[in-house]
């Protein structure tokens, strides 16, 4: 039932086969990154995978298996068309692939951890956005470091 739509919920969250056609349409258009959606998914089910092999025998969202976190409320919503904008996200590459996969971890630990904040996908994505011009940064700084070696070790 998460899968067609046919549990309640908000607009837009319900349905993953709209989601999936909507991710098909923003990255055929070239406005979604597909690293970042992708990440997103990761990072979730890691985390979820985690919780789960943890064994909170108390909580009911660490023993829900991973592939139901992923499908289960606004996680889908966000990974395709929140967490893939274009102005707030990471600009690099490989800070692409982190800011989603912190996303999807920070996404499962809220909803999993704070049971008076059940949906953590938006918060997951602003706290992201905070930090995505230091993913960059660092991603950047590496880069200049590694070449800076590389540079040193030829002229040797």
């Amino acid at each position: 039932d998460m899968i067609t739509g046919l549990i309640p919920g908000s607009i837009g969250e319900t349905s993953v086969i709209a989601i999936l056609i909507g991710a098909v349409i923003l990255l055929w258009t070239g406005v979604a990154s597909w690293k970042t959606m992708i990440s997103v998914f990761i990072g979730g089910a890691f985390m979820a995978w985690v919780f789960n092999s943890i064994g909170m025998e108390n909580n009911t969202m660490a023993q829900m298996p991973w592939y139901e976190h992923l499908v289960l409320g606004g996680f889908c919503f966000g990974a395709v068309f929140m967490a893939t904008d274009p102005v707030t996200s990471a600009r690099t590459e490989r800070g692409k692939y982190i800011f989603g996969f912190l996303i999807g971890v920070m996404a499962i630990v809220i909803r999993v951890l704070n049971p008076g904040y059940p949906e953590g996908m938006m918060l997951a994505i602003l706290l992201m956005n905070i930090f995505a011009p230091l993913i960059d940064y660092c991603v950047v700084q590496s880069n200049i470091s590694r070449r800076e070696k590389r540079t040193i070790k030829s002229n040797q």
